[in-house]
């Protein structure tokens, strides 16, 4: 006979409420802990702790439980209420048995601690200290590739090492008791972001985000030293900074530090008083709006940026092309072409001052064009597209190749040539690897399913092994 489960108190505080929820949405999937664990990569007896209140819940953990359990963000939302109340009323996170508040040390709840996680192969779990130092991956949940944060030794005992290399959550700024001489910090601090660019794309955000955010903090203390123009000039550097990082974190597979990052960047554009600024942010957060899945508000932020824009200027074009896609994502695809022909007009006349949009071309807008047709399963079109773009790609934008390629690998398997469409999905794989980039993944994920029908063919069971070599597996 099995154990019957405790009885749940969610009336005893916000962490009880956002536990029973937890069991209800597991309930509702018929799925035993033992189950979720394994599918989240999280320890057994941590879930039940989760459900009963006795342990803190890493956000992060939130948001894959709310993935795997089909919640739909009702529990990422209960989470962010549970957290704002607890601070509100000073709640103590304990037990329904009146125990004392988990972790005797007086760690808090918002402290770090995401408790022992599992990963591919790795079936003890991992100390708490371990568990600290966290990296976010791509891992095999469900049959779709997500990424989830995961302790870095579990990574490495995996031998995916090139994984290992960004931290979760970001760094977080520490002291700085004297400021090093510069004849221009401006200009520093400009070529440094310039040189992050490059580097990103040649090796991936993994590899550069650690980097970008020590020059983050290091910039916001200069510019909190400055006063005047200096200041004003800093402040607009440290917003572009910011909206870099959260590029880099999207690239990462880090969704919230990327809304984070980038929302830091439309509140410090405001305060510049730059319409350039905030028109560039804004289309900002409707790029990321639409990649993650809000495109009914990224077409909002699109018209907003279009809106503070300058008439005839670059950003006006940027605008109509994030609101372009986002028409196609809701299946609009009178107004998304519309806004494509709208887009190539403006550019024929549009301003070339060099600082923003520079590297728009009508090839680049084709290839916008093609990303919206797939979304409209306009494959035949797409396909051909993203051929063209492949092949007019400069070799160091590496990171944009893996893209286009898994976008192409796509809209060739929706045309039914799945052979073909495996044979450039490999090819992305390997930049997949080399970059970790989400962005890659995200197509692969979409690749794969596409791929089903025809598992058993020759290339495609050879991609889906390859894919699988660079991904973790639940124990």
């Amino acid at each position: 006979m099995g154990q019957q489960p405790n009885d749940l108190t969610p009336e005893a505080g916000p962490w009880h409420r956002w536990g029973y929820e937890l069991r209800q949405y597991r309930k509702a999937c018929g799925m035993s802990q033992q189950a979720l664990a394994r599918k989240a990569l999280i320890d057994r007896s941590h879930l039940g702790r989760f459900e009963r209140a006795e342990r803190p819940v890493p956000r992060p953990a939130a948001v894959i439980l709310d993935q795997i359990l089909g919640a739909v963000g009702a529990l990422i939302r209960g989470w962010d209420e549970a957290a704002r109340v607890a601070t509100q009323d000073g709640s103590a996170l304990t037990s329904s048995a009146k125990t004392e508040p988990h972790g005797a040390n007086t760690r808090s709840h918002g402290a770090i601690d995401l408790g022992p996680l599992v990963g591919g192969g790795i079936r003890q779990a991992v100390s708490l200290g371990d568990a600290m130092d966290l990296v976010v991956v791509p891992a095999r949940i469900q049959g779709r590739i997500r990424f989830v944060p995961v302790p870095r030794r579990v990574v490495l005992a995996t031998g995916l090492a090139g994984l290992a290399t960004t931290a979760f959550p970001a760094t977080t700024a520490t002291a700085c008791t004297e400021l090093a001489v510069m004849t221009s910090p401006f200009e520093h601090f400009a070529q440094l972001r310039r040189l992050m660019i490059q580097t990103e794309n040649l090796i991936g955000a993994r590899h550069v985000l650690p980097a970008l955010q020590q020059q983050l903090i290091s910039l916001a203390e200069r510019r909190r030293n400055a006063r005047g123009t200096d200041a004003i000039q800093l402040l607009a550097l440290e917003t572009r900074y910011e909206e870099l990082a959260g590029w880099c974190a999207q690239d990462v597979g880090d969704e919230r530090a990327a809304h984070g990052h980038t929302a830091k960047a439309l509140d410090a554009s405001h305060i510049t008083g730059d319409a350039d600024l905030i028109a560039y942010v804004l289309a900002r957060k409707a790029q990321l709006a639409v990649d993650t899945g809000n495109s009914a508000d990224a077409l909002g932020l699109a018209t907003a940026a279009r809106r503070t824009a300058r008439p005839g200027s670059r950003l006006e074009v940027i605008a109509v092309l994030h609101a372009a896609h986002a028409h196609a994502v809701l299946g609009e695809g009178k107004e998304c072409r519309k806004a494509y022909d709208t887009a190539l007009a403006l550019l024929t006349r549009a301003d070339s001052d060099g600082v923003w949009g520079s590297w728009l071309d009508t090839a680049y807008v084709n290839t916008a064009r093609a990303r919206s047709l797939a979304a409209l399963g306009e494959y035949e079109q797409a396909a051909a597209g993203f051929d063209n773009a492949i092949a007019l790609l400069p070799p160091t934008y590496r990171r944009d190749r893996g893209v286009y390629l898994a976008r192409a690998a796509r809209a060739h398997a929706g045309t039914g040539n799945m052979s073909l469409a495996a044979r450039i999905g490999a090819q992305a794989v390997g930049i997949a690897a080399e970059t970790g980039s989400a962005r890659i993944f995200d197509q692969l994920d979409r690749l794969d399913q596409a791929l089903d029908p025809a598992a058993n063919e020759g290339d495609v069971a050879e991609f889906r092994a390859s894919l699988d070599r660079i991904i973790l597996q639940p124990a």
